[in-house]
């Protein structure tokens, strides 16, 4: 955890590459909301796919459509969630944008967008795409992390948010590693083979890989 004063890409940079230091390794897919700087910050240090958020992108979507109707709308988006293959989700996808261009265009145009960012977790082995779709583990956590902090209030310092929180994630920690554990290890050995994170140095050639932001 760390502290900072906005959610700029200056933030997220830093922080990221704090973990790189302390050695986390083998990042294949960031799931976040669709927040800029975190995502420059992602491409950036981790070089990884990105992933946006499904169940807070559905919403948004929906944003665009008549409350009566938005029941329909969701069904047919998610014909292309349903799908077997990120080839078929993506065909699915556009299809159901063409359907809904005249009567939301906006709808359309979003999911014009967006489509790569939705979809990304369809190029993962489908054991995996039910846990990756969404930050669901995490909109949980920062669930228990409010209701600790609305108890205080105000903190007084940041050395009182570094110490209520940093208790709150390491009982989290506890439990996912002994009782609720996301993604079991054995299940992700298709996935092991690591890409290089910005700044580390391959044992061949003493190469840097430094990703580029776009």
């Amino acid at each position: 955890m760390d502290v900072g004063p906005s959610e700029a890409e200056t933030f997220w940079t830093a922080f990221l590459r704090k973990l790189a230091r302390r050695g986390l390794r083998g990042v294949k897919l960031v799931i976040s909301d669709a927040h800029e700087g975190l995502k420059a910050a992602i491409r950036r240090v981790l070089g990884a796919t990105w992933q946006r958020c499904r169940v807070h992108w559905m919403r948004s979507a929906l944003a665009h459509v008549p409350k009566g109707q938005q029941t329909m709308a969701a069904a047919a988006l998610r014909q292309a969630f349903l799908q077997a293959d990120q080839a078929a989700a993506r065909q699915t996808w556009r299809h159901v944008a063409d359907q809904f261009r005249t009567r939301w265009p906006k709808l359309a145009a979003l999911m014009d967008d967006s489509e790569h960012d939705v979809l990304a977790y369809m190029s993962f082995p489908a054991q995996h795409r039910t846990k990756l779709h969404s930050t669901n583990p995490l909109e949980r956590l920062n669930k228990e992390v409010k209701r600790r902090a609305d108890v205080v209030g105000i903190f007084p310092g940041e050395s009182g948010i570094m110490r209520l929180i940093g208790a709150v994630l390491l009982e989290q920690n506890d439990e996912w590693q002994l009782q609720h554990r996301y993604m079991q290890v054995e299940a992700m050995a298709e996935l092991l083979t690591p890409p290089l994170i910005e700044g580390e140095v391959t044992p061949a050639d003493d190469t840097q890989v430094t990703p580029q932001a776009a």
